[in-house]
């Protein structure tokens, strides 16, 4: 593959020729440095008395390379070097090289010394662990970015090529890939772990782009359920959950209904040979995680061992990370000298509030527009200084109530993005009420012209779903909206399920009176009377095929919200509402989403020290367990029937999940053992069979009454099946990703030798 290396930075070209020139010389040069006057013309690298220089002049002529060189022939007969070797990104002909040897001078002993970029390819050639290792140049190349966005495309966030490139110019590399690659090949799933805005997403992205360039398919899910459906064993997969706990502070209600699930998906993909599963949280929120969760502290699992925790730089990488956001930034050159000679490049690397988000808001165009050259240090600063200011100037004074309002929507929509047919129904009713109730004018098409004046500085638009433009602004929004005038005001105007959860979610974690909960929980009084209307799941077709997915928060999901309002204000419209979803659950109950958390809901209602006396509480159970059987009765996957009997074994000995249920699912677990065939027709690889043949003798020892001849004939039926199978499922490694070591200690004469090249003009 030859390159032109044109998505290189001026940085990462220096490294590369560094790297090459190093192997094809046998020395270890150090990393290039500003020359004797302190400047960008006399910026070098050299070890014992060789001399390497890297002029990256990619798109520049030649009579550009050749002034420059001209002026570079004092720096150089002053560093007096024994050999003096010159890499360019310029194509040259043999009488440019020529030339340029003129130019350069005795130093030059040989006009090989000059490296185009047809020298430089011939070297990654020949040298193919060094291309390896600068992944930013393999993944940009023309071919690799067509096959990553073909993989990319059927994600639920399709990727563009320029948001590639974009994305690996200014990733800064260092140690936590190669630790993050590593975990993910040994142990087929890494969880990124982090405070906010060090770079947990674009780490986890990286890692993606990497294995999609190596030809492994990408799928970016939003929940586990998608994750279990698209997994294939003779497939190489990588699977994406971006944020899975969230950003909301959990408790073990709220975390049942992830971490078991959380759990099995991980021992999935551990038993696959093909499949890598990438995860990011938040420290805080992820220890919070494994403080309330029996799952991901049980330590068979031995989470510990996938979780590697970023967000700690050393001076260096911070420098990079800098240096390469302003390097594609479009600051301009006014902006950026007044940086470097104001001397604060070192405080703003040094600071304490240093953090990749707020360096790429202080290196975007859209953000320092307007500021004067001479003022854009110490704007820098202080942004670092006062690092919650950023978003409150501009969502208070730079944009309209209905563009606030269209935020305020999209806050409590999925953090994943929201289809932008399902926000303009939130925003439309938010919207209205707001604007009546401060006197705002409003318009039809406020929504549009929200979404038009909004994308780019705070939202993005992909195909058809809107997402905020930086998680920072979900930040602000989350001590905006923590505030209970505002938060009922909200829920007053809420016509989703689960939008109206996200929205009492919010204001659950903030310390409430009973009196001022009463009043949130009654603001929601119009949206529980919808909540036995609205569909549990909506189907779309896509290439003449039709597919399901959930909309909005599943029944159980549902009564249990309204069982929360009422608790809190005792109001007869949320047990009305619970006792008619208990009734008729749009749709019925649904195995995955329901099931077990059906189970234990039917418990709780039974049990009058759980949530004490609720009005219609034994009816709703006896409801719900009648639903509940109908839908043992209609068949489920294995997996699920196991979450489920797992969950009825909590309850047998409590009485309180009725002997009707227990038959039912005794019922479901008989005919996985004498339908075995129907259930494997479809499995295609050993590891998902032997998993099948366990769970098998797991549920089958849950009923005594089944013959263990008809069990060892279920097994045997799975056995025969798997060792049959002509599997084409080898053990697929990661691919490499070298970890280049480098001198972390770095002067302040040296951040500013860093810095030299973006001041380089043609």
């Amino acid at each position: 593959m030859a390159y032109d290396f044109h998505n290189l930075t001026w940085i990462d070209f220096e490294d590369l020729v560094r790297d090459l020139i190093g192997k094809e010389t046998g020395l270890q040069f150090e990393a290039f440095a500003a020359g004797p006057d302190g400047g960008v013309d006399g910026r070098h690298s050299d070890v014992g008395n060789t001399v390497l220089q890297a002029k990256h002049y990619v798109g520049s002529s030649f009579a550009t390379l050749k002034a420059k060189m001209m002026k570079e022939r004092t720096v150089i007969d002053a560093l007096a070097p024994d050999r003096y070797i010159l890499a360019t990104s310029r194509p040259l002909s043999p009488a440019n090289k020529a030339t340029l040897a003129k130019v350069i001078g005795p130093s030059l002993k040989r006009e090989s010394d000059i490296f185009t970029p047809s020298d430089l390819n011939a070297l990654l050639r020949k040298y193919d662990d060094i291309e390896k290792a600068h992944f930013k140049l393999w993944l940009t190349s023309t071919a690799v970015l067509e096959r990553v966005v073909h993989s990319a495309e059927h994600t639920f966030n399709a990727i563009a090529k320029e948001d590639i490139v974009e994305k690996l110019r200014v990733y800064a590399p260092n140690p936590s890939l190669h630790r993050a690659n590593a975990t993910l090949s040994a142990e087929h799933v890494v969880i990124i772990s982090g405070p906010p805005g060090v770079g947990k997403s674009t780490l986890a992205e990286i890692l993606s782009f990497i294995h999609m360039a190596e030809g492994w398919e990408l799928h970016a899910i939003r929940d586990l359920e998608t994750g279990f459906a698209k997994i294939v064993d003779s497939k190489k997969q990588v699977f994406l959950f971006d944020d899975f706990l969230g950003k909301i502070a959990l408790d073990k209600r709220a975390l049942s209904h992830k971490d078991s699930d959380l759990a099995r998906f991980i021992k999935r993909v551990r038993g696959s040979p093909n499949a890598r599963f990438i995860l990011t949280t938040r420290a805080y929120i992820f220890e919070e995680a494994r403080r309330v969760s029996e799952h991901l502290a049980d330590k068979r699992l031995d989470i510990a061992k996938y979780v590697l925790d970023v967000g700690v730089y050393t001076r260096r990488i911070r420098a990079r990370i800098l240096y390469n956001h302003l390097a594609v930034s479009g600051v301009s050159q006014d902006a950026i000298a007044a940086l470097i000679d104001s001397g604060v490049i070192p405080k703003i690397v040094d600071h304490k509030h240093y953090n990749p988000r707020l360096i790429e808001w202080m290196t975007d165009v859209t953000h320092v527009r307007g500021i004067a050259a001479s003022d854009y240090p110490a704007r820098f600063i202080s942004v670092l200084d006062h690092p919650t200011d950023l978003w409150d100037i501009a969502f208070r004074t730079h944009i309209s109530s209905a563009c606030r309002h269209l935020l305020l929507a999209l806050y409590f929509c999925s953090q994943f993005g929201v289809e932008i047919d399902e926000l303009r129904i939130v925003y439309n009713s938010l919207h209205l009420a707001l604007s009546a109730k401060f006197g705002d004018t409003h318009d039809p098409k406020d929504f549009e012209e929200a979404l038009r004046i909004l994308e780019g500085g705070f939202i993005a638009i992909h195909s058809r779903s809107v997402s905020f433009i930086n998680p920072s602004l979900r930040d602000y929004l989350d001590r905006y909206t923590s505030d209970l005038d505002l938060l009922c005001d909200l829920a007053a105007t809420a016509t989703l399920t689960s939008w109206a959860q996200a929205v009492w979610q919010q204001g659950s974690r903030l310390k409430f009176s009973t009196g001022e909960r009463a009043r949130f929980a009654l603001a929601f009084r119009c949206v529980a009377k919808v909540f036995p209307l609205q569909p549990t799941s909506k189907t779309y077709t896509v290439d003449n095929v039709r597919y399901t997915q959930p909309d909005g928060l599943s029944n159980i999901a549902r009564i249990e919200l309204l069982i929360d309002w009422w608790t809190a204000a005792q109001d007869s419209i949320f047990s009305d509402s619970a006792i008619a979803l208990a009734e008729k659950p749009p749709g019925g109950l649904d195995s995955w989403r329901d099931g077990d958390e059906a189970v234990a809901l039917i418990g709780k209602l039974r049990d009058p020290d759980y949530w004490g006396e609720i009005v219609g509480a034994g009816q709703m159970a006896d409801l719900l367990e009648e639903h509940f059987i109908d839908m043992l009765s209609s068949g489920m996957p294995t997996d699920e029937l196991e979450k489920i009997a797992e969950a009825a074994e909590d309850w047998r000995w409590s009485q309180l999940l009725s002997q009707r249920a227990h038959d039912a699912i005794a019922d479901a677990i008989r005919g996985e053992v004498n339908y075995v065939e129907d259930a494997i027709s479809d499995m295609d690889s050993e590891s998902t069979l032997a998993s099948h043949a366990q769970t098998l003798r797991k549920l089958a020892g849950l009923v005594p009454s089944i013959p263990q001849a008809d069990i060892d004939r279920a097994v045997d039926l799975v056995e025969a099946k798997r060792a049959a199978l002509d599997e084409d499922t080898a053990e697929s490694t990661s691919p490499s990703v070298r970890e280049k070591p480098d001198r972390e200690e770095i002067t302040d004469e040296e951040l500013r030798g860093l810095f030299a090249p973006l001041l380089q003009r043609d």
